[in-house]
């Protein structure tokens, strides 16, 4: 199989964060703190774990509110298998796997899906932003953190208005589309283009009012704080301990640094900051390593396979994920006499 550029891309960034953490790093301390700890723990952590994943799927449910009331139990195997996707292949593919898997399930235009993914990414983004500025004034940040919450903030505090200017006020927003439609489109292009656009906006409509933004951001931070318990319930098997705000600024920076592009599980850029945020704190570097590895692969495999199950029993096979990523890529310069159904 061909690669793209944005795989190497991936690559060589995930190599450049191992080479960080890895410097200076004895992998034998390493190996015998991984041998030393305790995983009992992460029994109950990937229980905790799955309950985030169920808040997810209800916040995807009120999301998808205005394409239709769709179940949790349908809507459940469908997160599994986009996360598993995001753990698989990179640049956040799953993503668009979910929403394919979706509108074969349901019929929801996969454009409609998107926009509310979209929402989704910027409200883990603003969370990820606030559990950084709550632990600002108990905890000494390094400069290197400090770059990156500046523009983290800058990147999220834009995107926010974005999506708000669309879900608030969507005509506003199509009128300022047509107007630039009529002067940068081609004029066989703009039907397509804007029959997408429209069904872009009209997956915002979850969040038409204010109440619907509330609900979003709560439910955001509560999947968060379920997730960072698990943090917490996995630092118990080895020998360290932190304050629970500690694990809530690792848990933003880890977030927030998997953004950057990575090779596919968000290899090194999930590690590398959480071992340095760790080390920061006193907690010995290669207990540190230990111990985030270990987070991760908990984090990583029970979600993963549990993808796989729901791909085989929903007879979903890995060419339907190529279809799903070319779908969408093609979005954009398909013709408009072409099937929209697709989207």
């Amino acid at each position: 199989m061909k690669m793209s550029w944005k795989f190497w891309l991936g690559i060589a960034i995930s190599a450049g964060f191992f080479a960080w953490f890895l410097r200076g790093l004895s992998l034998a301390q390493v190996w015998a703190d991984l041998r030393a700890a305790d995983y009992w723990y992460i029994i109950p952590g990937v229980a905790v774990y799955f309950l985030a994943v169920v808040a997810r799927t209800w916040r995807w449910q009120y999301l998808l509110r205005p394409s239709g009331q769709i179940p949790l139990r349908r809507l459940f195997p469908i997160v599994v298998i986009g996360y598993m996707g995001n753990n698989v292949y990179p640049a956040r593919a799953g993503e668009f796997i979910r929403s394919y898997v979706l509108r074969r399930d349901t019929g929801v235009p996969i454009s409609a899906s998107l926009a509310t993914v979209l929402i989704e990414r910027v409200f883990d983004g603003l969370v990820m932003l606030l559990f950084v500025f709550v632990a600002l004034p108990f905890v000494s940040l390094p400069s290197w953190l400090h770059r990156v919450v500046v523009a983290s903030t800058v990147l999220f505090a834009a995107a926010t208005v974005v999506i708000m200017a669309m879900a608030l006020r969507p005509k506003a927003f199509l009128a300022a589309y047509a107007w630039s439609e009529r002067r940068l489109l081609p004029a066989r292009a703009r039907p397509k283009v804007g029959s997408i656009v429209e069904r872009f906006i009209e997956g915002m409509g979850g969040l038409r009012r204010p109440s619907d933004v509330l609900m979003v951001f709560v439910t955001s931070a509560l999947i968060w704080l379920t997730e960072t318990t698990k943090y917490w319930i996995l630092m118990h098997g080895f020998p360290f301990r932190v304050d629970f705000i500690v694990l809530m600024l690792m848990t933003a920076v880890v977030n927030l640094a998997t953004t950057v592009p990575s090779a596919p599980g968000y290899l090194g850029t999930f590690d590398a900051p959480g071992i340095k945020i760790l080390a920061a704190f006193g907690v010995q570097e290669s207990v540190a390593a230990s111990y985030t590895l270990v987070l991760h692969a908990a984090l990583f495999l029970p979600i993963t396979l549990l993808g796989f199950y729901y791909m085989g029993k929903k007879s979903i096979s890995w060419a339907d994920f190529g279809d799903a990523n070319k779908r969408v890529a093609a979005s954009s310069s398909a013709s408009p006499g072409a099937s929209e159904a697709r989207l």
